[in-house]
């Protein structure tokens, strides 16, 4: 499991296009396009992938978009990709807009990949303070970040997920310039069942506990837990473009209870060699 924002309209059109033209496209399954856990597919030597990703939560004001970008780094041993954040978030009533924190990612496929039953693709990230914490919009610190992602394909058309993870960042700071260190762990799964290639049903379960700064040397621990059900579907063009949209609405259960939200997925990967 992003240059520029996609346009409204742009996304709206892929939304539309019919799931019966894209499966007349004699090719794999969609893969590497969930939306909440991270698939352990790198990407294909000569491939790159354009990755839109939003999540509105439904009566709190707050919204996040995603535009991550994806390459091959000499092959599809080592990928490099970065992830641009804007959002609206912040304390109620004093809610802000504006970029958040920037992601730059290393992947390296350990086991495996997409032609293979099991892979796992172990993922390091640096995650730079551009987001301004005085808003709510930034963690006010350079932080680090590992995930293992874990893919198996158990039937012919049933292809699990798993994620473990966890993130530090030294010294954070909060909206009042109070600084600590903040931690956080993050653990997901998700089944796909593949109806046909290029249309799949998803589950996906996302568990995390993060720590925000709460005074000087002090922080304050937060849980959330969502189940996600969506749906993706994908159009392979002649000249080697595919686009993949998909929507899911998360829901909140046990400490997220009565959290509802909807997200709304956009990709294209093509060649560009």
């Amino acid at each position: 499991m992003s240059g520029r924002v996609a346009r409204p309209w742009l996304m709206v059109a892929a939304f539309l296009l019919p799931a019966t033209a894209a499966a007349q496209q004699p090719v794999g399954p969609i893969q590497d396009n969930s939306f909440l856990i991270e698939e352990a597919y790198n990407q294909e030597a000569g491939v790159v992938q354009h990755i839109s990703f939003f999540n509105h939560a439904w009566g709190e004001g707050e919204w996040r978009y995603t535009f991550t970008q994806e390459w091959p780094l000499t092959g599809q041993r080592h990928q490099v990709s970065y992830a641009l954040l804007l959002q609206r978030g912040g304390a109620a009533g004093t809610r802000s807009t504006g970029l958040g924190d920037l992601a730059l990612n290393y992947r390296y496929q350990l086991v495996g990949d997409g032609d293979h039953a099991l892979a796992v693709a172990p993922r390091v990230t640096l995650l730079l303070p551009t987001g301004d914490e005085a808003s709510g919009l930034g963690a006010g610190g350079v932080g680090v970040q590992v995930n293992l992602p874990a893919s198996w394909v158990i039937a012919r058309r049933l292809t699990a997920h798993w994620n473990a993870g966890a993130t530090v960042t030294p010294s954070a700071r909060d909206a009042a310039g109070n600084r600590a260190g903040t931690s956080g762990l993050n653990l997901g799964q998700s089944v796909i069942w593949l109806v046909a290639p290029t249309v799949n049903l998803m589950l996906e379960t996302a568990w995390t506990r993060d720590e925000a700064v709460a005074g000087p040397g002090r922080t304050l621990e937060t849980e959330s837990f969502f189940v996600s059900p969506g749906i993706r579907w994908a159009l392979n063009l002649p000249s080697g473009l595919q686009v993949v949209p998909g929507v899911a609405i998360p829901f909140g259960v046990g400490p997220s209870r009565g959290d509802r939200s909807v997200v709304l997925y956009l990709s294209f990967e093509h060649p560009f060699r």
